[in-house]
């Protein structure tokens, strides 16, 4: 730094000399220091030469004032901002400045309309339907190779999946359904004795829990607990090139990855569904014994309102259901970005995206079920 003159105050007088913009620096340009002194009128063009032999001591105070004028008036088209008579120091650091890219302000826009909010919407749609479609369909070509043996994993991950998607999702499973259960029979009983037919609480809990809830709740519970799982470990695996690694070593992710997890998904929703069914018929005998209902009453009379075609929707409903949530929580981690936050995001969308997808499904089974009066 150059010595300080005897008036240390910062100024900056603007000259011109045959058309050319002279800027004049003197005194001492510190933060927290004197206010800086401008003289002169400010031109509308950039510098051409500087004069700086009164310049004392410095630090970012100058610079920054000097930028500001820079990035408010640059030079010609092509030209080359002109730091002559500057001491090299702060020639450097000005260079060193105007070689970043100054950082664009977000300007308040105007809203886009209507129609262009719903073109953007519907072309994400549409990509996501795509990618959809795309990821069903290697599915479907894995578990082909699967059926003809040519799909190729190992036969451990498969039993850990089914342990973790059957015996691990059991207490889970048996608390919610045994609960619910119990809520549809304080429900139907409360409303059915004003009509002295509480008797029909056996019913209406078994019918409820078979054809709907039973499968249902189950889905939500896996949707949750098992497809955030997949879309975590995978999604992981992906973060870590441990996906790209399995395509180097000539291994198919769907194959070693993905087939497992549906297998055993498609496998276990059955069971599960089966095994919530009696545990809420279960929950609501207990509400029947509490209510009067003799619990041999209430099971003949459970016996009685369920056939095989009633018994056999859930079940059906959940293989379907067992197939999304595996697609949807499989997808999100295959297609989940190399960072921890998006691994996260991935195990967001993979819950939404399979509860989604769950009640979508029960919506459209209880339409067909309806017209063919099932």
């Amino acid at each position: 730094m150059t010595t300080a003159t005897a008036d240390s105050s910062p100024r900056a007088c603007w000259l011109r000399e045959e058309g050319a913009v002279i800027l004049e620096l003197s005194g001492d340009w510190r933060r927290g220091g004197p206010e800086v002194v401008i003289m002169g009128d400010q031109p509308s063009q950039a510098t051409d030469r500087y004069e700086a032999k009164g310049l004392g001591a410095f630090d970012s105070t100058l610079p920054a004032f000097l930028l500001a004028h820079l990035r408010a008036h640059p030079p010609a088209a092509g030209a080359s901002p002109s730091f002559e008579g500057l001491p090299p120091n702060l020639r450097g650091l000005l260079e060193l400045a105007l070689a970043v890219p100054e950082e664009i302000v977000a300007q308040s826009a105007k809203p886009a309309s209507f129609t262009t909010r719903l073109g953007k919407l519907s072309l994400r749609a549409w990509k996501s339907t795509l990618d959809v479609i795309e990821f069903v369909g290697q599915c479907s070509l894995s578990v082909g190779r699967f059926v003809s043996g040519r799909a190729r994993f190992r036969t451990p991950d498969l039993w850990l999946s089914v342990q973790e998607c059957g015996i691990e999702a059991l207490p889970i499973v048996t608390l919610i359904s045994f609960l619910i259960g119990m809520i549809l029979a304080f429900v139907g009983n409360a409303q059915l004795t004003n009509f002295g037919a509480n008797l029909l609480v056996a019913d209406l809990v078994a019918i409820a829990m078979v054809r709907e809830m039973g499968v249902v709740m189950t889905a939500i519970i896996m949707s949750g607990r098992t497809g955030a799982a997949f879309a975590a470990h995978i999604g992981s695996m992906n973060a870590n090139e441990e996906i790209d690694a399995l395509r180097t070593s000539g291994f198919d992710p769907f194959d070693y990855l993905v087939l497992p997890r549906l297998l055993a998904l498609v496998l276990m929703m059955p069971i599960l569904t089966i095994y919530s069914n009696v545990v809420g018929i279960i929950g609501g005998m207990m509400v029947g014994s509490f209510v009067g209902i003799p619990t041999v009453l209430f099971w003949n009379e459970t016996l009685l309102s369920i056939n095989l075609t009633n018994s056999s929707l859930g079940v059906i409903k959940s293989v379907f259901f067992g197939v999304a949530i595996a697609i949807s929580g499989c997808m999100q981690g295959m297609r989940a970005g190399r960072s921890s936050a998006a691994v996260g995001e991935a195990t967001t969308h993979a819950i939404v995206a399979a509860i989604t997808w769950v009640v979508v499904l029960d919506s459209a089974f209880a339409a067909v079920f309806t017209i063919l009066n099932i």
